[in-house]
């Protein structure tokens, strides 16, 4: 435990876990950047303590067989517990949605673009007839089955690295990939992005969190100086509305949080895996309005046919 005062320069370096992928490291480096830059210290008070995550050694499968989000949070998860490290980043798309009681996400950095970016062809609309999409997630799948019925979803996984050299090997006709990884890793010239009101992101997307133990006030403390109030704001209502929707790695959600003034406008819409039902809602409400993803879950649950939800376990 360090134990200097928050005002001050800690004691010691401060210990943060990642993941070792190319992303994931991308990620540490700005969250170091910021928060010494927030307190004015040298980097080297921030050590980065890089993990391989399970979910990035097994690759040959969909993330929802093989134990879902937690693949990417529990080895980071384990040495929060023991104190090896102090706080832990995370791509907030990625943290499962129930997280132990003495974690806490004490920060959310600026929410970067949260647009998909479509990899192989200029529009959804340029896709060849019976074309194969590489992609493991539900959410893209569903989205791109409903556009076009006629193309075939194929299973994709591994980093931005890996599945681009898949998609270059044959194994795809095109992919889909997020805006904001693209751009933290410099690979800016990649792709076509597709406008987020038509083809809305996951929830969570694009948004960077750092998490640490409930009970460690020094490191909230430290860390409450690079949070972004209005990304922090969004990301707890999308988690909420994952939550109330009672969704799982299977589900189809897809979600578009936008800040007007003083409130939040939130759309999401919620598929059957294979694309042919949708069922959208939103609604706008103060960032303090707690029940309010609640509310939209309830109705859009309350819409939706069996096929869709049969794969959610929220009270409609």
């Amino acid at each position: 435990m360090n134990s200097s005062s928050p005002s001050g320069l800690p004691a010691q370096p401060l210990k943060l876990g990642t993941r070792r992928s190319p992303l994931a490291m991308a990620q540490a480096y700005e969250t170091r950047a910021r928060l010494c830059a927030a307190h004015g210290w040298p980097e080297s008070m921030v050590e980065l303590v890089p993990v391989t995550a399970s979910g990035d050694k097994i690759l040959d499968r969909p993330l929802a067989d093989i134990g879902g989000k937690a693949l990417w949070t529990k080895e980071l998860d384990a040495w929060l517990f023991t104190g090896e490290i102090d706080f832990a980043v995370h791509s907030m798309k990625d943290v499962e949605t129930v997280r132990p009681e003495e974690f806490v996400i004490a920060a959310v950095l600026p929410r970067a673009d949260v647009r998909d970016v479509l990899v192989g062809a200029a529009s959804i609309q340029a896709i060849p007839p019976g074309a194969r999409v590489g992609t493991s997630a539900p959410r893209r799948a569903a989205l791109m089955l409903h556009a076009r019925p006629d193309l075939t979803v194929v299973g994709f996984r591994g980093n931005v690295a890996t599945r681009l050299a898949k998609l270059e090997a044959g194994e795809a006709d095109v992919t889909l990939l997020a805006a904001a990884g693209l751009q933290r890793l410099g690979e800016t010239g990649v792709g076509q992005p597709l406008s987020e009101s038509e083809w809305m992101p996951a929830p969570a997307q694009g948004a960077i969190g750092i998490e640490c133990l409930e009970g460690r006030t020094d490191v909230r403390a430290w860390l409450a100086a690079i949070d972004d109030k209005p990304s922090h704001d969004a990301i707890r209502a999308e988690r909420a509305l994952l939550l109330a929707l009672g969704g799982n790695c299977h589900s189809p959600i897809a979600v578009l949080t936008t800040h007007n003034d003083a409130s939040l406008t939130m759309r999401a819409a919620i598929f059957s895996p294979d694309g042919v039902e949708r069922v959208e809602a939103s609604e706008t409400f103060g960032p303090a309005d707690f029940e309010a993803p609640a509310r939209l879950a309830h109705h859009l649950l309350e819409q939706a046919p069996d096929t869709i939800r049969v794969h959610f376990h929220g009270a409609g």
